[in-house]
This record gives C-alpha cells, sequence and structure tokens, in this order.
C-alpha cells in the first residue's frame, strides 16, 4: 500500500546497449580468464570458445537473434526467452562472464557467471550459470535449456521480483502519539497478467499523474503476474477529480483504504504524503520507486527515509500455478518513527488560538528552560511555516533585546517619550502615545515608547547591541533539521542607524520562532538553542548564552509591566502563573506595497511564546486566547 518497489535504475549500459564498445570489454574479459583458467584443453580446439563467447556477448548487449542461432533451439522460442529476462528481473545492467570449458569428443560444458544489476541501491545478483554443446555438422552448438538461463528455471517457469516495505512510521508528538490522521484514500493498482495492453495502460497512467512511464512498466513486467501491484494511493476527497479520469483507463483496480497519510496538526511542520513523481524522486532518491507513498514535505520529506524504511527485495522463481522459490533475497531496512518535542496541548491551544483570524498568522510556544519546541501553528499561510521561516521586523517586540543591552551597558536612567525624535539625522516617531516628563525605562517600556528607545540609544556602542543580540541567538545557525530563520540583526554603521536597529526595524528581521526563544531567554536567564526531536537526536551546534544576572533581573520588570498596565495589557491573565511579555505593531513596506505585523511576545510559567499576525489585529488578545484556551482534544 505504501509503495512496493524498491529499486531505482542505476546508470551504465543496459541490455541494449552498444553492441561495439561491450563486445571488446567481454572478449577481453572473457578471454583473460580463459587464460588464468589453465585448462588446456580447451586452446586446443578453437571453435568451442567462440561459440560460447559470441552467445554470452549477443546476449548480453542484447543481439538475442544472434545468440538464438549459436543453440540447437527454436531461434523464435530463445530470442523470447533471452529476452524476457530483462523485462522479468526490471534489470539496470547484465554482465555475463565466460568461465572454464570443457571438451570431451564431440561434447562439451561451458561454465559462466552472469551478473544482474537490479538496481543502484543495493548489490547486484550473482549466480553461476552452465550450458552443454555439441558438435553439429563440424560446428559447436549450445544445447539449448531454460536452465541456460538460471540452473533452477524450467519450461513453463519465469523470474519474476517481489517486493515488501515496511509499514511507514509515523511523526510523533512528545508524548509519542501519532501527529497523523486516518483518511479515506484509493490504492491503485493492476494485476499485470490481466493487462490487454501494459504499455498502453501505464502510459495513460503516467500521463495524468506524472509519473515515470517507463520506470513503471518495468514494475508491472517484473512483478508475479496473478497477484495486485499497487502503484500508487491517492487521498480522498482531494484527489477526486483525478481519480475519476484513472477510472476511465482500462486495466486499473482500485482498491478502498483508510490510512493514516494526513497531518493532525502542525501540517506544515509535519508535512504531507503524495506519489512518487519523477520530480519527487529526484529530492528523495533510491530505493523509492514511481508511485510509492513518499513524503512531499515537512518532516515526511526530510525524514523520508526513516519513515519509510527500506523494502526488501527478492528473487523468485514461479511457475504457472504461482508456487515460488527464492533465489535471491535482500533484506530493507525497518521504517522508525520521528519523535518532536511537540506538546500536544499546546499545540492544541495554539492552533485554536489562530482559527478564527481572517489574515496569515503563526505562533511559536518553546520551554523556557530547555528551548524544546512545544507549538508550531500556522494559520492562512498557504502551506509556508511561517512560525519558523517567518520574515517580519520586530519592532518594539525587539526592545527585550534593546532594553537588555541597554541595562547591560548600565544604562536605565529616567528619559521623555516624546512624539518624535531626531538622532544622527534620522527621525523616529514615537509608536505608541507620547508621555509627559520623564518616566523610568519601566514605564516607558510598558507603553512602547520607541522615541526612548531611540534616544539612549546613543548612551551605548554599537558592539554592546551587537553582542547582546548575539546571546540572544539572533542571526545564528541553530543546526535544527527543518528551514527555520534565526533573524537578522545588520550592524549599525552609525547613531542613526543604530536608533532603528534599537526599535526593531532598520533592516532587522525576525522569525516567531527567534521572537519566542528570546522571550525564553528573558524568562529564564538563559537563551537556549531550539530543539525539535527527541528522536532521532540531533547534534546541538550552539551552546546555551546565560544573559548577565543583573540585566536579565531588571528586564523582567519590564516585562510584567507592560502586561500589567502598558501596550500588552490584552494578554493579561488573572489567577495563576503570571504573563510577561511585550506587543508591537509594525508598518513597513515589502515589494513596494505597505504591510502591517502585529507581535506578542512573552512568556508564562515554563512556555515562552511569540504570536506574529500578517494585519493590525491585537496580538495580545490572541496571546490571551492561547493561554486561556480548552479546544477540543484530538
Amino acid at each position: 500500500m505504501w509503495g512496493k518497489l524498491g529499486r531505482r535504475k542505476s546508470g551504465g549500459s543496459s541490455l541494449g546497449g552498444r553492441p561495439g564498445p561491450v563486445r571488446r570489454v567481454i572478449a577481453a574479459g572473457a578471454v583473460a580468464m580463459l587464460v588464468a583458467s589453465g585448462t588446456s584443453a580447451c586452446f586446443a580446439e578453437p571453435s568451442v570458445l567462440p561459440t560460447v563467447r559470441d552467445f554470452l556477448i549477443a546476449w548480453q548487449v542484447g543481439a538475442y537473434h544472434a545468440a538464438a542461432k549459436r543453440t540447437t533451439g527454436d531461434p523464435a522460442v530463445v530470442e523470447a526467452a533471452l529476452a524476457q529476462l530483462r523485462g522479468q528481473l526490471d534489470a539496470a545492467s547484465l554482465r555475463l562472464r565466460m568461465g572454464q570449458i570443457r571438451k570431451q569428443g564431440d561434447q562439451a560444458t561451458a561454465r559462466f557467471e552472469v551478473k544482474v544489476d537490479l538496481g543502484e541501491n543495493g548489490e547486484p545478483w550473482q549466480y553461476l550459470g552452465q550450458m552443454n554443446l555439441r558438435r553439429v555438422n563440424g560446428d559447436w552448438k549450445i544445447v539449448w535449456s531454460p536452465t541456460i538461463i538460471h540452473p533452477s528455471l524450467s519450461d513453463g517457469e519465469r523470474l519474476a521480483i517481489v517486493t515488501e516495505s515496511p509499514k511507514r512510521a509515523t511523526v510523533q508528538d512528545a508524548g509519542g502519539r501519532a501527529l497523523l490522521r486516518m483518511v479515506r484514500a484509493d490504492v491503485i493498482g493492476v494485476y499485470p497478467g490481466a493487462l490487454r495492453s501494459p504499455d498502453r495502460t501505464i502510459k495513460q497512467l503516467a500521463q495524468l499523474t506524472r509519473l515515470d512511464s517507463e520506470r513503471l512498466i518495468g514494475r508491472v513486467r517484473s512483478a508475479p503476474p496473478n497477484e495486485f501491484l499497487p502503484l500508487l494511493m491517492l487521498q480522498q476527497p482531494d484527489h477526486a477529480v483525478l481519480t475519476m479520469r484513472l477510472r476511465e483507463i482500462p486495466g486499473l483496480v482500485f482498491h478502498p483504504a483508510n490510512a493514516p497519510i494526513a497531518p493532525l496538526m502542525a501540517a506544515d511542520l509535519v508535512g504531507t504524503l503524495g506519489p512518487a513523481t519523477a520530480q519527487r524522486l529526484q529530492e528523495v532518491g533510491a530505493p523509492y520507486q514511481p508511485g510509492d507513498t513518499i513524503g512531499v514535505s515537512g518532516l515526511q520529506l526530510l525524514y523520508q527515509r526513516r519513515l519509510a524504511g527500506i523494502p526488501a527485495v527478492r528473487v523468485v522463481l514461479q511457475d504457472i500455478r504461482g508456487k515460488r522459490q527464492v533465489l535471491r533475497e535482500w533484506s530493507g531496512q525497518p521504517s522508525s518513527p520521528v519523535r518532536t518535542t511537540l506538546d500536544r496541548a499546546q499545540q492544541l491551544r495554539a492552533e485554536y488560538a489562530l482559527s478564527d483570524l481572517r489574515v496569515p498568522a503563526s505562533l511559536v510556544a518553546v520551554h523556557q528552560a530547555t528551548g524544546e519546541i512545544l507549538a508550531v501553528a500556522n494559520h492562512g499561510a498557504a502551506n509556508r511555516n511561517l512560525a519558523m521561516q517567518g520574515d517580519y521586523p520586530p519592532g518594539m517586540a525587539f526592545g527585550i533585546v534593546s532594553a537588555e543591552a541597554l541595562l547591560a551597558a548600565g544604562v536605565n536612567s529616567k528619559a521623555d517619550c516624546p512624539a518624535s525624535t531626531t538622532v544622527g539625522g534620522q527621525t523616529i516617531t514615537n509608536a505608541g502615545r507620547p508621555r509627559p516628563g520623564k518616566s523610568n525605562l519601566q514605564m516607558n517600556f510598558a507603553y512602547s515608547c520607541t522615541t526612548t528607545l531611540a534616544g539612549l540609544s546613543t548612551k551605548m556602542d554599537a558592539n554592546t547591541l551587537m553582542r547582546e543580540a548575539g546571546r540572544f541567538g539572533l542571526g545564528k545557525d541553530w543546526g535544527l533539521p527543518v528551514p527555520a530563520s534565526s533573524g537578522t540583526v545588520p550592524r549599525p554603521a552609525d547613531d542613526g542607524a543604530k536608533a532603528n536597529v534599537m526599535i526593531g526595524q532598520g533592516g532587522v528581521r525576525v522569525s516567531p520562532l527567534s521572537m519566542a526563544l528570546v522571550a525564553g531567554a528573558a524568562a529564564s536567564g538563559t537563551w537556549r538553542p531550539p530543539r525539535l526531536l527527541n528522536t532521532p537526536p540531533v547534534p546541538q551546534t550552539l551552546q546555551p548564552q546565560p544573559l548577565d544576572p543583573a540585566p536579565f533581573r531588571a528586564l523582567r520588570p519590564l516585562l510584567r509591566r507592560s502586561v500589567y498596565e502598558g501596550t500588552a495589557k490584552a494578554a493579561e491573565v488573572k489567577g495563576g502563573a503570571t504573563v510577561y511579555g511585550v506587543a508591537a505593531t509594525v508598518k513597513y513596506n515589502e515589494g513596494g506595497r505597505p504591510k502591517t505585523v502585529s507581535w506578542f511576545v512573552g512568556f508564562r510559567g515554563d512556555v515562552a511564546f511569540a504570536v506574529a499576525i500578517e494585519g493590525p489585529i491585537s496580538a495580545s488578545q490572541v496571546a490571551h486566547r492561547f493561554l486561556t484556551a480548552r479546544p477540543p482534544a484530538a
């Protein structure tokens, strides 16, 4: 059901390759081997060796008619038998090597080695063959028998490839519960022996699904003829129109199924599954085949091989009654789950908090003491993981970093909160309401006095600002296994640029994840790199970065004041753990178009989080909903 053939064609000459170069190589190799064999009797009779050699060369390069003429059999029967081997094994290439020849009177035997490449993912299938020869009217002829193709092959029997794919493992939450849900699907396949025109059926299927028709035909020809061969799975009703068109193709068989192939939550992170088109196969590579159900995005794609495992492949000999004899087997690898750090309750609350919005929004929650990512929610994001990869100016939400940098530089004096101020030739307009008189940093921060931060920036050098931004992990390589933006903080060239950086503009860009980690540092006193997976473990490339104790202790009251009575007041929750945070609404231009992003960045208890909404909507109210939500269990 999850895809049956775990092999992919490798490069190199095929059975139908160019006869010239291959013939020269094989002839030289065959003669060299014979010389090494030391069977002097062979060289006294020059007519046996050329017969064997020319037969093997013609067989290898696909000149089946020429090979058949070297035998005693019916040329049409022999030609068909030799030609069928490639299709029955879906072989990437065939190599034949001549071995020892023994002659006694008008009889002779010749041994040879067969090497069949079944794909680039494993070792080839090798076995020893033998043929008998006799002199016919003065010429040596090979006595035809199906055993020449394989010693165990008899009339009425054929070779086939059987694969067995492991059941696909799941992407899980931190508690080991699957983050997938069961959905209706159609498993579409064929009974190879029942197809009147295999090539026509498969080409029509490939045309509609963008699968590789040549490789699909190889799968069909090499499969046991009387068994159902799944070729692809389509989720319903998502692919209802395509399925309807496929039902018009003669020979296709449809089996309904229920399968865990759709994300239950954190969809843009978990990712989706779909048929292995030619383009998708270029991303995941061997050992998967066209039509296999593979990861298309997110963790399902990034951990495709772990989640899907590697199929077991068997070469079998099968008679007309379907009885099998296994001739060679390659064991596969079992599938293994991917266990994330996502907390199911936090993830449900995050998605519920965003569910009523009419604009794109995202929310990330992390554990402030470990850096574990607890929730990754996207809403209206058009399959973009904005929670981890969003790129927004933070505005006053960056004030957590700026205020900590000021405190680290010993700047905590009272200051004005004017409507505008000029620093280094740059005019800064206040994001909040102007406040009369001088106030301490805590009050100015609480009411989003960007002019205060801009004015105080002259009391701190750029090196201090950049050092503290680095302590919060901004612009660093986090070493996450999935794409994520750690933000950008450009080094200011002058006082005007430094003032703009202080208020989260001037080229500063952040993702919700990067700001959730900033909030985690403000909560715990140590910035910790994000961690997404429990299994498989991902080595940490960054060490935790502790904040200086004095600035950290002074920073928390600023964040509390902002929620208690400032611009983030809508996030306040009565009872239980205290809420800390900062809110910001940033207007900016992108690609010549005006845009707005609204932020809440803060923490409560062990959970630090960031909300980003693409529009002038109260992110603090969404934060409140996240902290108090009681969504239905999933």
